[in-house]
């Protein structure tokens, strides 16, 4: 009994946040941590280069930069949870495409079309979502929500590669990698409805308040939902207030400098450790070894962004990263191979869910998916330039070690760039009836 009305007094925001994290599984796990099972075993049945499938890739960050800003509008109009409902069936479809591929052009067509059905239904609306629900534990609730992305990267990897059966396609497999794409898509469309059925865009919308507050200044005695939703302002910068001003492009760039890191561990890693001649099984435990430690720090970094200056959080996480890509660089033996995996899982665990907040932390709730929208445009470009220089760099000289430390250096750079930002304004949010 007690039990149950424990359970029955949890804010409903954090049970979105773990419907959220449910999403982030489903709608970026396959794609996103996929890469390292899905290239080396596409490039070893095709024959494509380093560079050929880094192109991939690449298409995702064309697709970003372009439809990014106009991504984050659309969100803002429609609502995380139609969203949703639009971009996972548009994930499933890509996936599903991606089975029928025999040539190059389909596999950066596949991953376009993956990509787009991401971003729509994936990380941002959720984010937004969380934006929305909280104030004071919004760092934290974010990293909820990116516990799906962590968790479900400790093990899809590992089911992805057992379903394929090795990276060699003259080795009798079990199911393929064609006939696994097309099982991911399915699934993913067949769960999409039910998902966005469950999704709550404000907490105004269900006569609640951010982080589970109290509204003593509506009237008990009116309709709840009526009363917060109508009489609720949201405060905070509109995206053409937010892009005028220094801090926005401070963040940008320091996000899209930390993000280089991890886009070109995905691309690269499985094809740099099936280079050093590591096993299709080994190449998922190091990348189940960093998503493990990345689950537990997302946690970390969610309750330090809440505690600490977000700024210097995200400094530390963020250089942190730049550290594992040194030791990758220089690792000579399994040993230190995974070692690298779990720096980079510290880092990019707590720098995920940091600088994801630090955005409604500095420009409010009011319009935090155009921002970020808009802030894909610069980060986008970095995003499409550091896993090409990877790919060309290992065609051109054999090795991808100039390519990361120069990944490295960005990195580095990127995470002195919060240091510039000063502390963040108070948003007060304006109950329209007092004004009346």
């Amino acid at each position: 009994m007690k039990l149950s009305l424990h359970i029955n007094h949890i804010y409903r925001g954090w049970w979105l946040a773990g419907l959220g994290a449910v999403v982030m599984a489903l709608g970026t796990v396959p794609l996103f941590q996929g890469m390292p099972v899905w290239n080396p075993v596409l490039r070893n049945a095709f024959g494509w280069t380093a560079g050929q499938m880094s192109w991939a890739f690449a298409v995702t960050r064309i697709e970003g930069g372009i439809l990014g800003p106009l991504e984050g509008i659309i969100i803002e109009r429609l609502g995380p949870r139609r969203m949703v409902a639009i971009g996972l069936p548009i994930l499933g479809a890509g996936f599903i495409f991606l089975s029928q591929t025999s040539e190059l052009w389909h596999l950066y067509a596949s991953f376009g079309i993956m990509s787009f059905g991401a971003a729509l239904g994936g990380w941002l609306p959720m984010m937004t979502v969380m934006n929305h629900w909280f104030v004071r534990k919004k760092t934290r609730a974010m990293a909820v929500v990116m516990e799906g992305f962590a968790v479900g990267g400790i093990g899809i990897p590992f089911l992805l590669a057992w379903c394929i059966g090795g990276a060699d396609p003259n080795i009798a497999e079990r199911f393929g990698w064609s006939t696994t794409s097309f099982g991911v898509g399915i699934t993913i469309i067949v769960f999409a409805f039910p998902l966005a059925w469950l999704i709550r865009n404000r907490p105004e919308d269900v006569g609640l308040r951010p982080d589970g507050n109290t509204d003593d200044r509506c009237d008990s005695s009116t309709d709840p939902v009526v009363s917060a939703t109508s009489e609720t302002e949201l405060v905070g910068y509109s995206w053409q207030q937010a892009i005028r001003t220094r801090t926005f492009w401070l963040i940008s760039f320091g996000h899209a400098c930390s993000s280089i890191v991890i886009v070109s561990i995905m691309v690269h890693l499985g094809l740099l450790l099936d280079d050093r001649g590591y096993s299709l099984p080994t190449i998922s435990a190091i990348v189940g070894t960093y998503t493990g430690v990345n689950a537990v720090f997302i946690l970390i970094g969610g309750y330090l962004g809440d505690r600490l200056p977000i700024r210097f959080a995200a400094f530390g996480f963020s250089f942190i990263q730049s550290i594992a890509v040194v030791i990758l660089v220089f690792s000579d033996g399994i040993g230190m191979a995974f070692l690298f995996a779990v720096i980079l899982g510290i880092g990019f665990g707590g720098r995920t869910p940091v600088t994801t907040s630090i955005r409604g932390v500095y420009f409010g709730r009011r319009a935090f998916a155009a921002i970020t929208g808009m802030s894909m445009l610069p980060m986008n470009v970095m995003l499409f330039i550091a896993p090409l220089f990877a790919g060309y760099m290992r065609d051109a000289t054999g090795s991808y070690t100039i390519a990361f430390l120069a990944i490295a250096i960005v990195c580095m750079f990127g995470s002195c760039l919060f240091l510039l930002l000063g502390s963040p304004p108070t948003f007060l949010e304006i109950n329209r009836s007092s004004q009346s």
